[in-house]
């Protein structure tokens, strides 16, 4: 199955996923709401408002294997043993906001992780930064030059 669809800005290949991908990408996560020590006084001792998001990614159908090891290998110290991606969100007050923050981190990983590195270009200074860098050498010979003590 294709994934996302790649747009290609001044040479760079940027990973962006579908309405459709998103959708489906939703259909595998798994959510779980706890007790919160974010902000909310007594909201948070009575109400679960804490939101964790687990993603198996090798039990995924929509990623392909070479994204998911992509996936494994970025993303590794966001993952358990068990190759779930998790993340957390006790932030705001609401259950529901915590929930659409983890899947907008969720997207915005997953998205990150499998854009593509962008190529360093080799360049060459330029002739008047060349020009620069030895004038300032020389000004600063020149003051060296200047803290001697003079020959009698």
């Amino acid at each position: 199955m294709h994934i996302g669809i790649t747009l290609k800005i001044n040479n760079y290949k940027r990973m962006k996923f579908t309405d459709e991908i998103r959708q489906q990408l939703k259909n595998e996560l798994k959510f779980s709401a706890s007790r919160s020590s974010g902000p909310g006084g007594q909201n948070v001792n009575k109400v679960n408002t804490r939101v964790e998001l687990r993603f198996p990614v090798l039990l995924s159908t929509i990623l392909a294997d070479e994204q998911k090891k992509i996936l494994l290998q970025k993303l590794k110290n966001r993952m358990n043993s068990e190759g779930e991606l998790l993340i957390f969100s006790d932030v705001e007050r609401s259950q529901l906001r915590n929930k659409e923050k983890t899947i907008t981190i969720f997207f915005q990983l997953i998205e990150k992780a499998l854009t593509p590195a962008k190529k360093r270009l080799k360049t060459k200074p330029t002739a008047s930064s060349k020009q620069k860098r030895l004038q300032n050498k020389k000004q600063h010979a020149q003051k060296k030059e200047w803290r001697k003590r003079p020959e009698l």
